[in-house]
């Protein structure tokens, strides 16, 4: 277990902002992640297609069409700031990591070539999937499917990935049941029992990975369990409420990846990093507007806010009127980008105005944008580093945003309905009686985990 975070990198709010971070990072070709301006992250995929060793040149050739275009689109452009391309692995390459290392290294090679040539900086992200799970998954730290996602790590550094980030999944199979009943204590154990565990080990060994190969071991993301929450209460499955409070309490989950020696920028689906970003200092990944070509959502502006790499999500390779959706979704990227870089060209009261436009656009409309806020993610976090430990970190972040999220209604910043409204209150009376010891909690709920395997987490 690393060193837990206790004070936020930000004193004041006003310098809490897109595009600059209190530790930016510096990667091999000179780019630089929250040094003062917002970069483009564009993440493509395949378009509907069977992937194995007999398509796999088909896949490999879509990739490098991909990343031709885009890179293409950046000199056309003018563009000299550079840009992130992440990769994220399909469900099946992680069994097979020498698919996964093959397309970085032909996405690598592409960027690397523009660079040469037109003096288009680019770099790689590489995103595995994390295939811990499943019934051949005999233990989380063990055996073929622990060896083969290190194995698509390393060999990915080796060829050349610049970033080093993952989706992964300890703990979701508790947090899955817990989500369908909107069981928040079930939802704390989940995220900072189990998960909190297991981002300690599995971050520790990507820290290792990077610190052997010159990669950045740069951050998670809680996409299987916070995104889930969120897409439920945006198809009214769940109340809003309730997928708001489950992210800040991800926060307390992703942000181990920095205790464990990672640099950022975390990765963009994880909407937490705003969070991260509070307390660390550490540069960050946001999506929003952009987005919508992967899914929806209510945060499509104030997830901007403080956004040091601006991405898209993922865009499969087909064609749109205006070319292919990658290098498409790229140009979007990029006037985006312009307008917040231009923002700051104009001096701190520019910034913080577009920032706040963004943050007013969205967060009265609905809890998950409100928690996002750059206010409110100040507050909360400066509540949440005031207590030690994972599980009475995860109670406060939970207790901490149901206060605000009634805070901002009676304040009329906040538009909730009488369900949400008894939703808050149900919820917060759940986290008053959790006990306060961890080890009492655990031994109170772990037998309620139908699907948990605790000896698969040496637990």
């Amino acid at each position: 277990m690393g060193k837990m975070f206790n004070k936020v990198a930000y004193d004041n709010l006003s310098d809490f902002v897109f595009g600059k971070a209190v530790h930016p990072v510096t990667l091999k070709n000179g780019m630089v992640i929250g040094g003062g301006k917002v970069l483009p992250e564009v993440n493509f995929t395949l378009p509907t297609m069977a992937v194995n060793k007999d398509t796999l040149p088909e896949a490999v050739a879509h990739y490098k069409e991909m990343i031709t275009g885009i890179c293409e689109r950046a000199k056309e452009l003018g563009e000299k700031d550079g840009f992130v391309a992440e990769i994220e692995n399909l469900p099946n390459f992680p069994f097979n990591p020498d698919w996964g290392i093959e397309v970085c290294k032909t996405v690598v090679d592409v960027i690397k070539e523009y660079e040469a040539k037109y003096g288009v900086k680019g770099a790689v992200r590489i995103t595995p999937n994390d295939n811990r799970e499943g019934k051949e998954l005999d233990h989380m730290y063990k055996g073929k499917q622990w060896s083969d996602l290190m194995k698509t790590f390393e060999g990915c550094a080796k060829v050349g990935a610049d970033l080093l980030s993952v989706e992964s999944l300890g703990g979701k199979e508790t947090h899955d049941e817990a989500v369908m009943f909107c069981d928040l204590p079930k939802v704390i154990f989940a995220l900072s029992v189990i998960g909190c565990n297991d981002m300690n080990k599995l971050w520790t060994e990507v820290a290792n990975i990077a610190g052997r190969t010159g990669a950045i071991s740069a951050g998670d993301t809680a996409c299987g369990f916070a995104n889930t929450a969120m897409v439920l209460a945006g198809k009214n499955y769940i109340p809003g409420v309730f997928g708001a409070v489950v992210r800040v309490i991800a926060s307390v989950r992703s942000i181990v990846a920095y205790e464990c020696g990672a640099q950022g920028p975390d990765k963009d689906c994880g909407y937490e990093g705003v969070y991260l970003k509070a307390i660390t200092g550490r540069p960050i990944s946001m999506e929003g507007r952009v987005a919508a070509c992967a899914h929806l959502s209510s945060v499509g502006n104030v997830a901007s806010c403080l956004c040091d790499l601006w991405s898209n999500e993922s865009t499969p390779n087909i064609m749109l009127l205006g070319g292919m959706a990658p290098t498409v979704s790229y140009e979007q990227l990029i006037y985006d980008c312009r307008l917040m870089n231009q923002a700051h060209a104009r001096g701190k009261d520019a910034a913080l105005l577009l920032r706040d436009l963004n943050a007013d656009s969205d967060s009265k409309l609905d809890p998950h944008a409100y928690i996002l806020r750059p206010d409110v993610v100040l507050d909360i976090s400066k509540e949440m580093v005031k207590v030690d430990g994972y599980y009475p970190r995860a109670k406060k972040a939970a207790s901490a945003t149901l206060a605000h999220m009634k805070k901002g209604y009676d304040a009329g910043k906040l538009n909730l309905d009488e369900k949400e409204l008894m939703w808050l209150g149900n919820l917060a009376e759940a986290v008053d009686k959790m006990p306060a010891d961890v080890g009492e909690f655990t031994e109170s709920i772990i037998d309620e985990c139908e699907n948990l395997d605790p000896k698969k987490y040496d637990m």
